[in-house]
């Protein structure tokens, strides 16, 4: 693959690009000075009508672009593949654990960059921060993601977060063979608007940080309504009953909030409304560094730190009172 010259708009392949995250890709890639085109089997709301389980097409479009941007929701190693085999960087916002590590082992012809979004993403990167700003510090840390109730996810989110429940898995700070049932084990968080008590959840970032940072890592999940974090907590002993509830739309605005901390306290704390708008900053941006990245799979903190970063979330460094950061 030839790298894009950095000064040239990069052309942006955006699967789903008119879904919940990828019409914020697309808006944001604009913004940029980048070309984006949507693709999706709805040809009334796509630039191109493709078919993600038709590979050889996919590789067509794919031959046409710098990067292709995968909003779409598929979970499949082959179209990751297809695409860098046709010579395009891929960018995935999958939190799937398993298909991360999947697309990890492949050996790929061009970059592929996965953590893109707000968890995984954002907390990689903050994680990252953490770690740079108390490199002697030990023990576990602490990853706080609280996401807005309120807000109309699409379905893929939707059906992921469902998956969820009553499911079990590796336990990053545990004694080998451990797991964790999702939903469970709640520990107590002071956040911006108070304390609130959230419960542990299979978001990759801790298993990807874990590997990397040399320090064990678990992320606590809840959303911004007491509620509806407390029915989760509940529902994950009845899974099939969980499932059925949550295709209600709950309410709850649509604030997010993360957190790192460690035995010391609260190193960092992010906010923000919109997980999809947030997510879609972090694609775009992705999709920029991904152009001129080397070939393999990289992590998002692989390629960039928060502060290189240009992001419309305010972060508060909490080891340096009342200095608050633009990401």
């Amino acid at each position: 693959m030839t790298h894009p010259d950095p000064r040239t708009p990069l052309r942006v392949l955006v699967l789903g690009g008119y879904g919940a995250v990828g019409r914020h890709a697309v808006t944001t890639l604009r913004a940029l000075g980048h070309h984006p085109v949507t693709a999706g089997r709805d040809a009334t709301r796509a630039d191109l009508r493709l078919d993600l389980t038709d590979l050889p097409a996919v590789a067509s479009a794919a031959a046409e672009v710098d990067v292709v941007v995968n909003a779409a929701g598929a979970e499949d190693a082959h179209l990751v593949t297809a695409v860098t085999r046709a010579g395009a960087a891929f960018v995935d916002i999958s939190a799937t654990g398993a298909y991360l590590e999947r697309v990890e082992r492949l050996a790929v012809d061009a970059p592929v960059v996965l953590s893109v979004g707000i968890a995984p993403g954002l907390t990689n990167l903050l994680a990252h921060a953490a770690v740079r700003d108390a490199p002697d510090a030990t023990g576990p840390l602490d990853l706080a993601v609280v996401l807005g109730a309120g807000e109309a996810h699409g379905a893929a989110a939707t059906a992921w977060s469902l998956g969820l429940l009553g499911r079990r898995y590796p336990d990053t700070v545990g004694p080998a063979g451990a797991t964790v049932r999702n939903y469970t084990r709640g520990a107590t968080f002071d956040l911006p608007g108070g304390r609130r008590r959230l419960h542990r959840a299979d978001f990759s970032d801790q298993h990807t940080l874990t590997r990397t940072l040399g320090r064990p890592v678990r992320t606590y999940f809840g959303t911004d309504t007491r509620f509806a974090t407390t029915a989760l907590a509940l529902l994950t002993w009845a899974p099939p009953i969980g499932r059925l509830a949550g295709r209600a739309h709950l309410p709850g605005s649509e604030d997010w909030v993360l957190q790192v901390r460690d035995a010391a306290g609260p190193h960092l704390t992010a906010t923000g409304t919109g997980q999809s708008h947030a997510t879609g900053v972090l694609a775009a941006h992705a999709a920029a560094l991904a152009a001129h990245a080397p070939a393999g799979v990289h992590h998002l903190p692989d390629l960039t730190t928060l502060e290189e970063l240009d992001l419309p979330f305010p972060v508060t460094r909490h080891h340096d009172p009342g200095v608050t950061t633009s990401a």
